[in-house]
């Protein structure tokens, strides 16, 4: 069964809960978020199906119609960047929205901003060009939660502030380096932070070992490769 950190706020509990790779869920008192759901749907069997839905891009570790289409019930909100959004089709684009980078939209009380999700170095513009995809700034209760999507470390996510719950992606050669996203942490000090989207290196440790003992920053380590 998945295991979730619980995180004081002034509107309640949060629940994290990660599910595998870069997908994870979170619950903000009876509401319940899922980002980038893929895989099996059984996966997220002993969660309370999604109030709302986060898509980051569209390739396929972070999007999949199958998935979505097992776990969509009639009142989910799917919320996403253009390009993935332009790929649903029947009741998931009936249901869906774009929201654009910069902007902000109100979900039953969550503050939910579009952030960029993107390469910046010149030999890697190729996996996640400028433009395309978002991260999320989630504000709830009081606190702010990151969730990057896939990028390198861009002057938008260093420019971050008040954030407490942050997840960082670093495999090779398409997102950060453990270096680089423990370089970003610093910039934007988030109090708790989750390596994720790690599959294939070591970077995980690598930026654990970046950030150990960093004042006022606290790295999490959760296996997201458990059910392989």
């Amino acid at each position: 069964m998945l295991q979730a950190d619980v995180f004081e706020s002034a509107a309640g509990e949060i629940k994290v809960t990660p599910v595998n790779h870069a997908s994870l869920v979170l619950g903000f008192g009876d509401l319940t978020v899922y980002l980038d759901p893929v895989g099996s749907p059984d996966r997220y069997k002993d969660l309370p199906r999604p109030d709302l839905i986060l898509l980051t891009h569209e390739h396929g570790d972070h999007f999949n119609p199958d998935t979505l289409a097992a776990l969509l019930m009639p009142q989910t909100r799917i919320i996403g960047s253009r390009v993935v959004i332009e790929k649903l089709e029947g009741a998931q684009a009936e249901q869906a929205e774009i929201l654009a980078r910069g902007e902000t939209v109100d979900f039953r009380g969550i503050e939910i901003t579009a952030i960029p999700a993107e390469n910046i170095s010149p030999e890697r513009l190729k996996y996640h060009p400028p433009g395309v995809g978002n991260g999320y700034v989630l504000r709830f209760g009081g606190k702010g939660v990151y969730v990057s999507g896939d990028t390198e470390d861009t002057a938008e996510m260093r420019a971050l502030e008040d954030i407490d719950i942050a997840f960082l992606p670093m495999n090779q050669p398409y997102t950060m380096t453990g270096q680089q996203a423990a370089d970003a942490a610093r910039a934007f000090r988030p109090k708790v932070v989750y390596p994720f989207h790690y599959l294939g290196g070591a970077e995980n440790e690598v930026f654990a070992t970046e950030l150990a003992g960093e004042p006022g920053i606290e790295v999490r380590m959760r296996d997201w490769y458990a059910e392989g």
